[in-house]
């Protein structure tokens, strides 16, 4: 078409099995091998396709490697070329993705533009590499669709990022959202599920301004946990924990010493943020529906409704980060900010 011009994708390489080499030492990302498999597929280069520039953040890390310094990163990263691209593409490793896809959502507020992240189980180094085409349909996608939203790519399902949890190390379904039905599905067409995309945001995109570096963690609740690890877990300098309960959000409330310390902890003058997210991967916290559930709104914990452990532990980085108070904190905890929760 004379004067078309193609739309601009941004790939941040971040690091992940997909750009890794094997060496002596096991699998480790090397800096340009991305590029160049890249630069070897001719499905990039199609007219169809949008345009794309790799830009690779040093150093390149495996997954497990990531922190909550490399979410603000990342997140700073596409706001400062935010103007010049349709949408991003964020290349990223299998193990911590979820977290990264959900940290993002919360440090991205008003987003316009797509933001998708995808890796692969196998290196672009071998022969059967699922990588290849998660590159290839993450760029359309990010080119082309209008779904203004954190998202993961993997194995033909566009997921919202903060709904996403890894469900398997060895197959190349690695992806799954238990709460909520992918945002696309990619077949012989594309297939969006517009009634669940959320809106465009308003105004000039910027990073969420954080001013500190809070202490937060996940605590999965086990049969014979006893008050003294609950208490080591809650005790100072902590400020966030995330409680990965029994199903609907149940705990043991037959040891009164447990149940104390978990008060302790939520009530003044430490008033440590506990958030009650279920083990399952599907379905919803209903704190109160048994009486071991009950027992936990009464020390303060607060529920985290269909959240995945994930979500709610960056969400609570996030606005500890901000320096809110921590009656704040709870309640934007209760509330839907970037598509992560559903409060009934």
């Amino acid at each position: 078409m004379s004067g078309y011009t193609r739309p601009r994708v941004c790939v941040l390489h971040v690091g992940g099995t997909i750009g890794m080499v094997k060496t002596a030492g096991g699998y480790e990302p090397q800096p340009g091998f991305l590029q160049q498999h890249m630069a070897e597929m001719p499905e990039l280069q199609r007219s169809e396709m949008p345009a794309y520039e790799v830009v690779s953040l040093e150093p390149l890390l495996d997954s497990a490697d990531m922190a909550p310094d490399d979410w603000v990163r990342i997140a700073r990263e596409i706001v400062e070329r935010h103007d010049d691209y349709v949408g991003f593409v964020v290349v990223h490793g299998t193990d911590t993705m979820a977290y990264t896809a959900s940290a993002l959502s919360f440090l991205l507020p008003n987003l316009s533009k797509p933001v998708i992240l995808t890796g692969s189980q196998l290196s672009l180094g071998h022969v059967r590499s699922d990588g290849r085409e998660h590159i290839i349909t993450a760029i359309l996608l990010a080119g082309t669709l209008p779904v203004p939203e954190v998202c993961l790519y993997f194995a033909s399902r566009l997921l919202r990022g903060n709904r996403a949890q890894k469900i398997h190390n060895h197959d190349f379904i690695a992806f799954d959202s238990g709460n909520l039905a992918p945002l696309a599905t990619v077949g012989v067409s594309i297939t969006v599920n517009t009634h669940l995309v959320r809106p465009p945001g308003s105004g000039r995109l910027k990073a969420a301004a954080l001013t500190c570096r809070p202490e937060v963690a996940s605590l999965r609740l086990f049969p014979g946990l006893g008050a003294r690890m609950m208490g080591h877990m809650l005790a100072p300098p902590m400020q966030g924990v995330v409680l990965e309960t029994y199903g609907v959000g149940n705990a043991p409330s037959r040891d009164p010493a447990l149940l104390a310390a978990i008060t302790a902890a939520t009530q003044a003058p430490r008033e440590v943020v506990v958030v009650n997210c279920s083990q399952c991967h599907g379905g919803s916290v209903r704190q109160t529906l048994y009486s071991t559930g009950a027992a936990l709104a009464r020390c303060g914990v607060i529920p985290g409704f269909d959240m995945t452990p994930e979500a709610a532990l960056t969400k609570l980085y996030c606005l500890l980060a901000e320096g809110l108070a921590p009656a704040q904190v709870r309640a934007r905890m209760q509330q839907n900010l970037a598509g992560e929760l559903n409060p009934t």
